[in-house]
């Protein structure tokens, strides 16, 4: 028996292109579970969960989103609503893996039920931004994102093949297998490039006392993704954090911060925590100067003088 995959996306503006996907998908013997998110119009063909259905979720309802003729409050809706639906329904076991498209609008609703659903889940989003800046839509989520190319606004030969691609890539994690791992008690190691070394030594060390160590790279996503392990009770043996450098990027206005709350998670749960300040020497700016005032911060900070 097939595995299901879940369709996210406006049926009423868009419902040519995911009748599409859907008749791919299944065509692999695979089942699909269509969620309407679209609120202007009514859908080209029956979904399973209506946008009625999404928009209560997310406190309100389809009428009074027509009603009001807001998009903005239209989004926060649907955005909140569709998150609330993919994380019931995967709860129920309904759901084995998730796919949408749209441009940025489509691509920020269909990428909050994406990211409800748990790591490992294949998740799959066609969008339009696909080529750009994406940390908003995918977060700390194992999203892959694929560039739609054309807008989604019908199927004709290149879509098609884009679209294709797409069914194919979310049916290959949908059957991939994954071999036996030896499950070992799991630490979570945070790394720079000044503080590789010392890392891979540290992990040596600790693999032969019987641990599994996973490295995250400290860019900000990294700290995040590794503090949202930790919190959600996957980190069992503890914590080895050498690498706080993104405590100087929060302190001081650089790129690469993880946000205030780094470093809470491992305190939450009582787990064993090493922590050193690693390269709290530098901050990440993606200019030089981005601006002259955070750069004066940075070096009063960290306390370096510089020659007039």
């Amino acid at each position: 028996m097939g595995k299901t995959v879940t369709i996210i996306g406006a049926l009423d503006t868009k419902g040519a292109d995911y009748q599409f996907i859907k008749q791919e998908i299944e065509k692999y013997g695979h089942q699909t579970l269509v969620i309407n998110t679209g609120v202007l119009g009514e859908p080209l063909f029956p979904p399973d969960v209506t946008a009625n259905e999404v928009a209560e979720a997310g406190n309100s309802t389809l009428q009074e989103l027509r009603k009001v003729a807001d998009k903005s409050f239209a989004m926060s809706v649907m955005t909140k609503g569709i998150a609330k639906i993919m994380k019931h329904l995967y709860q129920q076991g309904r759901v084995d893996a998730g796919i949408s498209m749209g441009g940025s609008n489509g691509t920020m609703i269909g990428t909050s039920g994406l990211q409800a659903l748990p790591l490992g889940v294949p998740k799959v989003m066609i969008s339009t931004v696909a080529s750009g800046d994406t940390q908003p839509y995918i977060g700390i989520s194992d999203i892959v994102m694929i560039p739609s190319i054309l807008d989604v606004a019908g199927v004709n030969r290149i879509s098609a093949k884009i679209y294709c691609n797409a069914v194919g890539a979310i049916v290959g994690m949908l059957e991939q297998e994954v071999p036996p791992i030896e499950t070992k008690p799991l630490i979570t190691a945070s790394m720079f490039g000044n503080t590789t070394i010392l890392v891979n030594q540290c992990q040596k060390i600790l693999e032969k006392r019987g641990f599994e160590v996973l490295v995250f790279h400290a860019t900000g996503t990294g700290g995040k993704t590794m503090e949202s392990l930790i919190d959600q009770g996957y980190i069992t043996g503890g914590v080895l954090d050498v690498t706080t450098t993104e405590l100087a990027d929060e302190l001081a206005g650089g790129v690469l911060t993880a946000g205030p709350t780094r470093m809470n998670a491992a305190a939450k749960w009582a787990l064993p925590q090493v922590i050193a300040p690693g390269c709290l020497d530098m901050v990440n700016f993606w200019d030089r100067p981005q601006s002259q005032k955070n750069i004066e911060t940075a070096f009063f900070i960290i306390g370096i003088t510089t020659s007039p």
